[in-house]
């Protein structure tokens, strides 16, 4: 992985754990230090996350985090469905990767006691990241990333993470144990239905919000 790659892998990581924020105006010159890098290697990483809908960059106003609309939302949960369900579809029901869902959802429950809302989020987020990760595959999950950043930026723009993820605690738990018990198809049929609804909770929190 080359200075640049990694570069960019750090930032979204930020982006998905919801240490940026929708709209934020992002400094070069603080970022290049905290990195210890180039501000010419920071300028391609932004290029790379700007092709990836992740910043946005305004001419003489430098280089701001995405804050993703409406059309945006649904065509994330339209990449969602695919991936993630096609992967929990076809997964071995004793992919060693299952215990990395749980574990997700062992953590969201913690913060959730807590009301570490944000938290919770970053655990529901791993649970997702876990499920793709039962493709096997590299390529996915570094696209599947790109994705996560951006859903993370959606729930931060609507501010109401409580009920945004609190419901779907129990779902994680029961895609897991369907996954576990019926196998693949029916915890692919599930995970499905599940994110019907959270895109409606999240395109009603946009209405609601008076977003884009």
């Amino acid at each position: 992985m080359n200075h640049d790659s990694s570069l960019v892998n750090r930032l979204t990581d930020r982006l998905i754990a919801g240490e940026l924020r929708p709209g934020e105006r992002l400094s070069e010159t603080a970022l290049a230090k905290e990195f210890d890098v180039s501000r010419n290697t920071l300028r391609e990483a932004f290029r790379v996350l700007g092709e990836q809908g992740l910043v946005t960059h305004i001419p003489h106003r430098g280089v701001s985090v995405a804050s993703p609309s409406t059309a945006d939302v649904v065509d994330i949960y339209r990449v969602r469905h695919h991936v993630e369900c096609s992967v929990l579809e076809h997964a071995p029901r004793n992919h060693p990767n299952a215990v990395q869902m749980e574990a997700a959802v062992e953590a969201a429950e913690r913060f959730a006691a807590e009301e570490n809302w944000l938290e919770v989020g970053t655990a529901n987020m791993a649970f997702h990241n876990a499920v793709v990760s039962l493709s096997d595959s590299r390529r996915l999950m570094q696209s599947f990333s790109n994705v996560l950043a951006e859903l993370r930026l959606a729930f931060l723009k609507v501010e109401v993470l409580d009920f945004l993820h609190a419901p779907f605690i129990s779902r994680n738990k029961e895609v897991i144990e369907v996954y576990r018990t019926e196998g693949s198809a029916a915890a692919a049929k599930i995970l499905g239905a599940y994110l019907g609804d959270s895109e409606r909770q999240v395109l009603g929190a946009y209405a609601r919000a008076g977003q884009d």
